[in-house]
């Protein structure tokens, strides 16, 4: 479809894997979706879409016409191939490149879809109510902004707050919802993983990395993958006490 060719990474390997690239369930999604009182050939953007299953099930469940950003041209390719064996192909335009090029070339929509996005805004707001007030502005009123990412279980060490904020800064599950309504949200959903669902996530990713590297060991990529596991594995590990994953539908109010 787009003809890139290039040499793969563990999120690649690890996202191919996966249903969908977080600590979620498509059948969370779905319901959740449903919440935000959509109709067909409504306009949905999905922020970071990774392997483009949320795409493709806003389409294709929900008859969504779908504008999907991915920037990284590794990630973009997949995304591009499951998009391409989609029955609702037609409805779904993916665009690569960053989020704050993308964001400044579309219409306000009835969707957004963000979840687990680094910069989703693409303005370099990191904060919680930074990036949800800029996402707000991208809706039109009475829209519905899907969320989903981390979220601290308390204070979390010094150290590991350090590690994983490297991108954006994260709340507790309560932290999301009082940076929603700061930002002049209502909060429709808020809910966070089990952990068997998180065990699923990180279980796939690492199994799909080693898998990889045991059949490719000579693939000039195979020092970066392997690190790239080790790092992942690592971190959560130290990290998975202090972490849940929160998902959420903060909805943008009618005026009155």
């Amino acid at each position: 479809m787009y003809g890139w060719t290039m040499r793969t990474n563990f999120h690649r390997i690890a996202y191919e894997a996966l249903t969908v690239c977080n600590a979620v369930r498509p059948e969370a999604l779905v319901r959740a979706v449903g919440l935000a009182g959509l109709r067909q050939g409504d306009r949905a953007l999905d922020i970071g879409t990774g392997n483009a299953t949320v795409a493709v099930l806003l389409a294709e469940a929900f008859d969504l016409q779908v504008v999907t950003v991915e920037a990284d041209p590794v990630m973009a390719d997949l995304a591009a191939t499951r998009i391409a064996a989609s029955v609702a192909t037609d409805r779904i335009d993916l665009r690569v490149g960053t989020s704050g090029t993308v964001l400044a070339q579309i219409a306000p929509v009835e969707l957004i879809v963000a979840i687990g996005a680094t910069d989703p805004v693409g303005d370099g707001a990191r904060a919680p109510e930074a990036m949800l007030t800029g996402l707000s502005r991208l809706l039109k009123p009475g829209g519905a902004l899907l969320w989903g990412d981390l979220c601290w279980k308390g204070t979390p060490p010094d150290p590991l707050r350090q590690l994983v904020e490297m991108n954006n800064t994260y709340a507790t599950h309560e932290g999301w919802q009082a940076a929603a309504r700061s930002a002049g949200f209502g909060v429709a959903l808020a809910e966070v993983s089990d952990e068997a669902v998180w065990d699923d996530y990180l279980t796939t990713m690492d199994r799909a990395a080693r898998d990889w590297l045991a059949r490719h060991a000579d693939r000039p990529e195979a020092a970066g993958v392997r690190a790239s596991a080790d790092r992942v594995q690592t971190l959560f590990n130290f990290g998975r006490p202090h972490l849940d994953f929160g998902l959420y539908v903060f909805l943008r109010p009618n005026p009155a």
